[in-house]
């Protein structure tokens, strides 16, 4: 989800890479879960984190539709995110006791958090916001153990080709702008990346890199 905001007024003023340590460990939340509520449509899901949660839960992105999930348009595509909750509009994964129910295999952006992702031409670097994380008196962790996903280096090429993607798409929509086009793009992208299952024993990495190369023909 794009974001116009100035990195100096809501972050520390550094970029990190994976190995870099920053202040971002809140100590196992201690009972909070502010960033678990009114988080409205931010929490976009990209195929990575449905898969986890496919194979985890055992359903089918259908089923998850139907529940937890919703979609929405993010800059111009149809994508699924977090679907917030009941009058403290909370996450449908909290439990009543304000844990999360799928911390395991929870997605990447809640990962992150409180970090971001600033890209460049070639791929990006890691920030600290500020302000979006209500504990106090953070510690420092190095960002590989913080986001806390197998096979870093995997991980961030995954990040960096569905995000150019996603931007090269957004671009073709623009040019046509043609709603028809539009609609068509979007679902595309959901029977290929996400309402398609994958096979859950073979290597996740591959197969969307299969399918990220047929898509490129859009």
């Amino acid at each position: 989800m794009k974001r116009e905001v100035d990195l100096n007024e809501i972050s520390d003023g550094k970029l990190y890479e994976i190995n870099d340590m920053v202040k971002a460990d809140c100590g196992d939340c201690k009972d909070c879960f502010a960033c678990c509520q009114g988080m409205g449509q931010s929490v976009v899901l990209d195929p990575l984190d449905c898969f986890r949660m496919t194979q985890n839960l055992s359903g089918t992105m259908e089923e998850l539709l139907g529940a937890e999930l919703e979609l929405n348009v993010v800059d111009g595509i149809v994508l699924p995110n977090l679907k917030m909750k009941g009058e403290g509009e909370t996450c449908g994964f909290l439990s009543r006791e304000g844990r999360c129910r799928i911390h395991s295999f929870r997605p990447g952006i809640c990962r992150l958090f409180p970090l971001g992702r600033v890209y460049g031409d070639e791929g990006f670097k890691y920030f600290l916001q500020l302000h979006e994380c209500k504990m106090e008196n953070r510690t420092k962790v190095k960002v590989r153990k913080w986001i806390d996903t197998p096979d870093s280096k995997r991980y961030e090429a995954f990040v960096r080709d569905w995000h150019f993607f996603l931007k090269g798409l957004e671009r073709k929509i623009g040019k046509k702008g043609d709603q028809a086009f539009s609609n068509q793009v979007s679902l595309y992208v959901l029977k290929q990346f996400y309402l398609t299952p994958y096979d859950g024993p073979g290597d996740f990495y591959e197969q969307f890199g299969k399918r990220l190369e047929a898509a490129s023909l859009l």
